[in-house]
């Protein structure tokens, strides 16, 4: 549910695109301020639907922060008529935001205190980057951050700025791959599970995000089940074909459960046994 004070959910705010700029072939990062001047109000985790005027809408994950204030963080992956028109948008130029929606990582309740394990498959670091700075953003109130973060190949990575940050931080450790290196690419080369055993983590007193492509999930879960972790304590973001929402349209049905409303953050442990969930 939207905390922006809109009197409907159906009724898009306008914003102006304050930023445009292409990150990988296929992916842009956009910055976007509400022209109310008030705060999108998002948790990590979160998504909102963006509206491009004349084609129609998409639901996008928000990257940022809200810790950071006064605009908000998208990655946009061209994928179809929306996210190509999106893509073409000028800086400067308006589109419409409902929102924001969906379930949130428990950064302020059950990982407060916490070791943290952030896995990041593909694009999934861009909603598990609001995690991220999140927690370095209120540093003392967690444990140990440990991110791994994999894609395909070197060209794929985004936020490759921030990347280098985190590794320089000395309360952070950061481990990535690719599964196909280049010639500049000294890092490890193989999937993302290849990283999980390279990293020291104490089941009892570690919360796991994950978010990534879904062939992902289930290799991710099984390497975790050597730990082994307890599922409680695991969240998973399910990347679905959502489209209005707000649960009316059913395009992110999984059962009885609906993506963008019970999701798209959900305790593992809830939906181990949901079938198509994972």
């Amino acid at each position: 549910m939207s905390n922006n004070g809109n009197k409907s959910i159906y009724l898009p705010e306008n914003a102006t695109v304050l930023k445009n700029r292409p990150m990988t072939r296929t992916e842009a990062y956009f910055e976007f301020k509400l022209d109310s001047g008030s705060e999108l109000g998002h948790m990590p985790g979160q998504f909102a639907e963006i509206s491009v005027p004349g084609i129609g809408e998409a639901p996008i994950s928000v990257s940022s922060s809200p810790t950071a204030g006064g605009s908000f963080e998208m990655v946009v992956r061209k994928a179809g008529n929306v996210t190509a028109a999106l893509h073409a948008v000028a800086e400067g130029q308006k589109i419409g935001v409902r929102g924001p929606f969906g379930t949130s990582f428990p950064v302020e309740t059950e990982m407060k205190g916490k070791d943290i394990l952030f896995i990041c498959g593909g694009i999934g670091l861009v909603p598990l980057r609001s995690a991220i700075n999140y927690v370095l953003d209120k540093r003392g109130n967690y444990g140990n951050v440990t991110i791994l973060s994999g894609t395909k190949t070197p060209a794929e990575r985004l936020f490759t700025d921030e990347l280098e940050k985190w590794q320089e931080r000395q309360d952070v450790t950061l481990l990535e791959s690719v599964d196909t290196a280049d010639e500049g690419w000294k890092g490890n080369t193989g999937v993302i599970t290849t990283l999980i055993p390279k990293v020291t983590i104490d089941p009892a007193n570690t919360v796991t995000l994950i978010c990534g492509p879904p062939i992902m999930y289930k290799f991710v879960l099984l390497e975790l089940m050597k730990i082994p972790v307890d599922f409680q304590n695991v969240y998973v973001s399910l990347e679905r074909h959502m489209k209005c929402g707000v649960g009316k349209c059913g395009h992110c049905q999984i059962n009885g459960l609906y993506a963008c409303q019970d999701g798209p953050v959900f305790r593992y442990a809830d939906i181990a046994k949901v079938r198509e969930a994972i």
